[in-house]
């Protein structure tokens, strides 16, 4: 299940280029760089005419997917939505993020070293985001860690800082109009790197524009998804903490 607590993001590295945030909101005549508070900010905790949540135990929600939950702007809101968090504590919040480097000024007084119903996904695209994100990753109190190379856009080389904190290693090409290459030899190369530190593996979709045995392919984004799960890379050396979970 999404759950957008805010609205809006601002472009700070090239996997940001072609956000799907940025195309959506431009076809509506939005302005996606203003980051704003949506109704859905307390779904978490709404309730039915019952008194039960409307978010059932156990639910993924998947945090912030169109903005970026460490955003400064969302500095004066962000509290309220750990107390959600830690009140939901039968659900686990999967929060992906490109500002990493904000980590620690964004965590709650009792985070200690961690909350057990959260996930923390760097997204790291190239090699320039390794080497910036991945040792700040590392040196954080976290306890379910992934990389998302999504979209990927070069080879990486993620050897120098994988370690076993890391549960899980997602990878997908990029999708719309102007995608940029996805090139399956850097995906089975992340897979290997993956095995050979027994952490889990996802190749999540091919992207539009998808190179395979130097040939190129055009896929609709409707097959991205099933196209990826066909190539049967994926391998899980344990049940993720957000994988086990009713929404998925």
């Amino acid at each position: 299940m999404s759950y957008n607590p805010w609205h809006g993001c601002h472009k700070i590295s090239a996997g940001c280029v072609n956000c799907y945030m940025f195309r959506g909101d431009e076809r509506f005549d939005r302005d996606a760089n203003t980051v704003r508070k949506t109704l859905a900010f307390n779904l978490p905790i709404q309730k039915k005419k019952d008194g039960s949540y409307k978010v059932k135990s156990n639910t993924t929600l998947f945090t912030c997917l169109t903005s970026d939950f460490f955003i400064e702007e969302a500095d004066e809101w962000r509290d309220e939505v750990w107390e959600m968090i830690k009140v939901r504590s039968d659900c686990h919040f999967f929060i992906i993020t490109k500002r990493i480097h904000r980590f620690m000024q964004c965590i709650p007084m009792d985070w200690n070293e961690g909350y057990d119903n959260v996930s923390i996904a760097c997204t790291i695209e190239d090699q320039t985001q390794v080497n910036l994100r991945f040792p700040l990753l590392n040196q954080y109190p976290i306890k379910h860690k992934l990389i998302i190379c999504e979209p990927i856009l070069e080879r990486i080389d993620l050897s120098n800082y994988l370690n076993d904190s890391i549960e899980e290693i997602i990878v997908g090409g990029e999708s719309g109009p102007k995608a940029r290459v996805c090139n399956y030899d850097w995906v089975l190369d992340l897979k290997s790197q993956a095995e050979s530190f027994k952490i889990d593996f996802t190749f999540k979709q091919t992207g539009a524009n998808f190179v395979m045995n130097n040939k190129s392919y055009k896929i609709d984004r409707k097959d991205q998804l099933s196209q990826a799960k066909k190539a049967g890379i994926d391998h899980y050396y344990k049940e993720a903490t957000y994988r086990n979970k009713e929404a998925l």
